[in-house]
């Protein structure tokens, strides 16, 4: 009896080395992509930026006391930013953390300055009402099934009540929050680099770690896409945006204590020049290395951005109302020309498909 050969002795025998061949070109591929202005168009407005700036202010921009001064200047601001990708990832919107911020600001100054607690026990007594303000948001949204948007800036604004009742709508300031060790938090440095800056990495560090190497991350990407399909396949989409709610409570509230060690007073506003920022971070953070998903690299990308732009313009000494027009202006043109150059293939090849045939007239589809 003839036997019948297999699959394998089938395949001609330079398969190996064909697939082989390939590999570089794979990898030719893989690194243009990579590199390509629609996966991190900011980087290249952000060299752009650089490029103008060192033209505009030689004497003063291209220095590294001015690389300093970015990073040390928005690592609060990226801590803020941060804060609000894992609820987003989820598609849940957190309006309170700039008041959040704000209350672990006053209440780590009051706890130190009128009670005369110590750094450690003020910092876990603020830290423990943030954590209440993400418990609260989370039973309001998750349980009540009040919308995010509404729900949390509702709560907000009971946070913005209980602020003013403590200071009286005037900064806490203070000997002790100028001495050590409470201000070695925020102005502690290595070479010039504050430790603020260290604390922001190590934030997107573990974000990254979370949405992009685990389960959770998964569900919490699928919960943000359809979370009705999620759930379906048996993700816990409720616990899931509890807990996100709960972690930018913390994450925020710990960028308010880093602010007071900081600037050396709790200020009752504390956070409220962080909030558009933070969201318009997060957003241009979504078109970069991850277009279309909520990531932390790419927020801290678009922190920095926006962050080297405002320094280059005071360094250039220019007008007041230059920073919020080159932020708006910015965020215009990395929205634009990152996400519509995601779309405008698609409505490339749409239109293409539909073009009308020339003898006819009728479209051919």
């Amino acid at each position: 009896m003839t036997s019948t050969p297999t699959r394998a002795a089938e395949l001609p025998p330079s398969a190996p080395e064909r697939s082989a061949v390939y590999v570089p070109g794979t990898w030719a591929r893989r690194a243009a992509a990579a590199l390509s202005f629609r996966n991190i168009g900011a980087v290249y407005v952000w060299l752009v930026i650089v490029v103008l700036f060192t033209v505009w202010a030689p004497d003063t921009f291209p220095t590294t006391v001015t690389v300093r001064q970015v990073l040390n200047g928005n690592a609060v601001a990226g801590l803020v930013a941060l804060s609000v990708v894992p609820p987003l990832a989820a598609r849940v919107f957190d309006l309170s953390i700039a008041f959040t911020m704000s209350l672990t600001s006053v209440l780590t100054a009051h706890f130190m300055v009128s009670a005369g607690l110590g750094p450690g026990t003020a910092i876990a007594l603020a830290m423990t009402a943030a954590l209440l303000v993400g418990v609260v948001n989370g039973v309001v949204v998750v349980v009540l099934r009040v919308d995010s948007f509404i729900a949390t800036l509702a709560t907000g604004a009971l946070i913005q009540s209980l602020i003013t009742m403590v200071t009286n709508d005037s900064s806490i300031t203070g000997v002790r929050l100028l001495a050590q060790p409470f201000a070695s938090i925020a102005q502690l440095d290595a070479g010039g680099v504050t430790l603020p800056v260290l604390y922001l990495l190590l934030a997107a560090l573990a974000i990254w770690f979370l949405l992009e190497h685990t389960a959770t991350g998964r569900r919490l990407y699928a919960t943000g896409f359809n979370a009705d399909a999620a759930r379906l396949q048996g993700v816990r989409t409720d616990r899931l945006r509890f807990l996100t709610l709960v972690a930018s409570a913390l994450l925020s509230g710990f960028a308010g204590v880093v602010f007071t060690a900081s600037v050396g007073s709790g200020s009752p506003t504390a956070g409220t020049p962080y909030l558009l920022s933070a969201y318009a971070a997060a957003f241009v953070g979504a078109t970069q290395l991850r277009a279309g998903r909520f990531n932390a690299w790419g927020t801290v990308l678009a922190v920095l951005l926006l962050g080297t732009g405002i320094t280059g313009l005071g360094l250039a000494t220019s007008a007041q109302w230059a920073a919020s027009l080159f932020t708006g202006s910015v965020l215009i043109v990395a929205l634009v020309l990152t996400g519509g150059r995601i779309a405008l293939p698609t409505m490339r090849r749409r239109r293409a498909k539909t073009r009308p045939d020339s003898t006819t007239g009728k479209e051919i589809r």
